[in-house]
């Protein structure tokens, strides 16, 4: 089993930037496909991009595709998405994910294919 505890969310002005942070424990972490989502009020949970265990694999979202950047440092047992150049349709409710299972796509935008998810962090980007 895998928990995840989400920081990082707050308010921001359209154009800067914030870096949240999911920390993970129980067993293994290295070898688990981890993502982030969003969720907007009155929207599906939209996938925004994942990263492979072991090999750092990454797919992000068109829609944040040079924005943002999603890592990962095994060692501390935490995954990161900073954001950059943040718009106000970013704003929503971001979740981490994780999964043992190796996704490929589209498997890997589909919630329904991640095990383990954090309790959401807050996202607000003002114009």
């Amino acid at each position: 089993q895998v928990q995840l505890v989400e920081s990082g969310g707050g308010l921001v002005q359209a154009g800067g930037s914030l870096r949240l942070s999911c920390a993970a424990s129980g067993r293994t972490f290295s070898g688990y496909t981890m993502g982030w989502f969003r969720q907007a009020p009155g929207k599906e949970r939209e996938f925004v991009c994942g990263i492979r265990g072991n090999t750092g694999t990454t797919y992000y979202a068109d829609s944040v595709k040079g924005r943002f950047t999603i890592s990962r440092d095994n060692a501390l047992n935490t995954m990161y998405l900073q954001m950059n150049s943040l718009k106000p349709e970013d704003t929503a409710v971001y979740y981490c994910a994780a999964t043992s299972r190796t996704l490929y796509y589209p498997t890997y935008v589909a919630p329904r294919n991640y095990d383990y998810w954090g309790q959401g962090t807050q996202v607000t980007v003002s114009s």
